[in-house]
């Protein structure tokens, strides 16, 4: 599961994450909604990979191998989708607070916390720090990417694929960002 806000990236980092996929003969199925990104809503897409035929592009509740988010709370708003087990929960702990009673972090942070198997960071200041806060949901795939079965080479050549008509400053700043992100979770996952 990936979530978010619109116009987080959400929808970019399932295609770097199709494509890198994609490129090792790994099957896909997506849905993805994204119908209220453009007033600041929520965006979730259902991504399937397998090695072998997928017959339905959504995830069964609980049976989600990993939640990928760009934002605290919608990574909780869709934790019921995660295998308790086994699963991981990756997310950015900068809140996009669009709404009056917005939860306290700390209390978002402290659920996120109780997970078994989890990352999170401060994609934000990651990102920043690297020349552009709007690289910060690749600070997020990154992190995520030592939990997926995708060759780290794979998802820099997705991105050089993505980001290769924005120039090849972007391309480098995004190969920095996924960097940073995966050198991160390497140090401070919780599992």
């Amino acid at each position: 599961m990936l979530a978010g806000v619109g116009g987080q990236g959400i929808l970019t980092i399932a295609t770097i994450i199709g494509t890198a996929a994609l490129s090792e003969g790994i099957q896909l199925k997506q849905a993805e909604v994204h119908g209220m990104s453009q007033r600041g809503g929520d965006v979730q897409s259902h991504l399937r990979l397998s090695s072998s035929m997928i017959a339905s592009d959504l995830i069964p509740e609980g049976k989600a191998d990993m939640i990928i988010s760009v934002e605290p709370m919608e990574s909780l708003r869709y934790v019921n989708m995660l295998n308790r087990e086994s699963g991981w929960l990756v997310t950015s702990i900068n809140p996009f607070n669009n709404m009056a009673d917005y939860p306290d972090l700390e209390d978002i942070l402290s659920d996120i916390w109780k997970l078994p198997n989890y990352v999170t960071l401060d994609a934000n200041r990651i990102a920043k720090d690297l020349g552009s806060v709007r690289a910060a949901n690749i600070v997020v795939l990154g992190a995520a990417s030592p939990y997926l079965d995708i060759k780290y080479k794979s998802f820099e050549e997705a991105i050089g694929n993505v980001f290769g008509r924005k120039g090849e400053d972007i391309v480098k700043l995004n190969l920095k960002a996924l960097k940073a992100g995966r050198d991160y979770a390497k140090k401070h996952s919780r599992n």
